[in-house]
């Protein structure tokens, strides 16, 4: 038994021996190899550091690109809702804005004639034309006097309206004058004074009793 044992052992380190030997002629074989590439291809090698530097290079900006990226998403985040509350102030306060709609001219036949008429004393058709005349140049100032926009669309409608302004005024004047003359047809009430002429009392309140004493009404001739 001692003696296959000892025969086995030197059959194992020899083993082990010619192992480590290819293991040593292929390591140098590898270390072989490495220094005829180096040595018959010196430029690829050149290149292939200056590649790697680029690479490294473009690498680290990259970084940088995203770290910026990163702020400037954090930045647009911020001033995001910065401007949705902005937008939410000026929602409320629009609430209580209200659109001023210019005055319309005041010579409309619904509102305008008896606000610019003056008051009607009867006395002709002279006194009629004179009220007539004034009140149109009453509303002549007001429409003046509305904002420059306007101006030229209030005076279109001024000359288009002025015939009808016109009738209407004719026509208040005269129901006016009826009216007066209904009142004065009234149980006592005093009929206005009325002087044509102010040298003459023919239009003073005691027209009647002249008249009588100068001239009676019934003459009595003796028979």
């Amino acid at each position: 038994m001692a003696v296959d044992e000892h025969d086995e052992l030197p059959e194992a380190t020899q083993r082990e021996a010619e192992l480590q030997r290819q293991i040593d002629d292929l390591q140098g074989q590898v270390t072989g190899l490495h220094r005829t590439r180096k040595e018959t291809n010196p430029e690829l090698s050149s290149e292939f550091q200056i590649l790697k530097e680029k690479l490294n290079k473009h690498s680290k900006q990259l970084e940088q690109s995203a770290e910026n990226l990163s702020h400037l998403e954090s930045e647009n985040l911020t001033l995001r809702d910065g401007n949705q509350a902005l937008n939410t102030a000026s929602n409320k306060k629009r609430r209580f804005w209200t659109q001023v709609r210019p005055m319309p001219p005041l010579e409309t036949p619904n509102s305008g004639i008896c606000a610019s008429l003056p008051t009607a004393v009867p006395g002709g058709e002279a006194s009629t034309q004179e009220k007539a005349k004034d009140a149109q140049t009453y509303d002549g100032e007001d429409s003046e006097s509305e904002p420059e926009p306007d101006k030229e669309a209030s005076d279109g409608e001024v000359r288009a309206e002025s015939p009808m302004i016109a009738h209407l005024h004719q026509t208040f004047f005269d129901r006016l004058d009826a009216m007066q003359s209904m009142v004065e047809r009234l149980l006592g009430v005093a009929p206005p004074i009325r002087k044509s002429n102010p040298d003459s009392y023919a239009d003073t309140p005691f027209t009647d009793d002249i008249t009588l004493i100068e001239m009676p009404r019934k003459f009595s001739f003796p028979v």
